[in-house]
């Protein structure tokens, strides 16, 4: 569907993407996913998508229901258990460290229109907030860690949609 390149991340991109893309929760997990639980609540948001096994893991822990969670089974690259996916539709996706796989457009669009869904990731899923944020509809929250800080959350607006852009273009 998408006719797209596997990316390659930069050095200079890589330092860049350090700094969080959205809103940076601090604090706790109950009050990173309080905050979270009031984003949702409000009923404003057409998708909620969470990256990475930790806030996954949190958020589902702690009630939320997300409508896509993208996993690799790795925290701070490390083997972590599970996250617990319940009944959500399951989509496989191989991505190498430092890339977005060229597949990952498509996977990532199937499991967004399927609602209720886990991408399980082998390889690494920290780019992949990247596609998420260019696939989700507007109105939608990309959520993902921030290392030993919080969690940051990603208002996907049309503005947020150009910026991400713009990033995917300078990626090799």
């Amino acid at each position: 569907m998408f006719d797209v390149k596997t990316l390659i991340l930069t050095d200079y991109l890589r330092q860049q993407l350090k700094k969080p893309l959205g809103t940076l929760i601090t604090g706790s997990i109950v009050g990173c996913n309080d905050y979270l639980r009031s984003r949702i609540s409000d009923g404003k948001q057409t998708c909620v998508i969470l990256v990475g096994d930790t806030v996954s893991r949190n958020a589902i822990e702690a009630g939320l229901e997300p409508d896509v969670i993208i996993v690799d089974n790795k925290e701070m690259r490390k083997e972590s258990p599970p996250v617990l996916l319940g009944d959500r539709k399951q989509f496989k996706l191989y991505n190498a460290q430092g890339s977005i796989d060229a597949s990952s457009w498509d996977v990532l669009d199937e499991a967004i229109k399927a609602g209720e869904s886990a991408v399980i990731v082998d390889g690494e899923e920290d780019l992949l907030v990247l596609v998420a944020i260019s696939l989700a509809p507007v109105r939608s929250l990309v959520v993902y860690g921030q290392p030993r800080e919080g969690i940051v959350v990603v208002a996907v607006t049309p503005e947020k949609k150009k910026e991400i852009a713009e990033i995917l273009s300078r990626m090799a």
